[in-house]
């Protein structure tokens, strides 16, 4: 599922346009963005919790020559499903 699709099933579901129904989606993207940008975290109970983790520098090498390259810490969103989300799955 893509993001047009996924405005098309908002739409259908809350019974909205799908004008609104993807500012809508734009509006949660945004905020999860937001806090997350400022190192907080966003639980959707069921759904699951959107935070930050911390990757460790490390040495890495370049494919095309061979040689050994730093590759600097850096943090990265992350994902950890609900309960309620992987029963669905399962």
């Amino acid at each position: 599922m893509n993001k047009s699709e996924l405005i098309d099933q908002i739409a259908d579901e809350a019974d909205l346009s799908k004008a609104a129904a993807g500012r809508a989606l734009d509006a949660a993207i945004g905020a999860v963005s937001k806090a997350l940008k400022k190192g907080g975290t966003v639980t959707l109970v069921g759904f699951g919790t959107f935070y930050v983790g911390k990757r460790a520098a490390r040495t890495g090498r370049n494919p095309r020559t061979g040689a050994a390259i730093k590759i600097k810490s850096a943090k990265v969103p992350k994902f950890r499903a609900g309960k309620a989300l992987k029963d669905t799955v399962n």
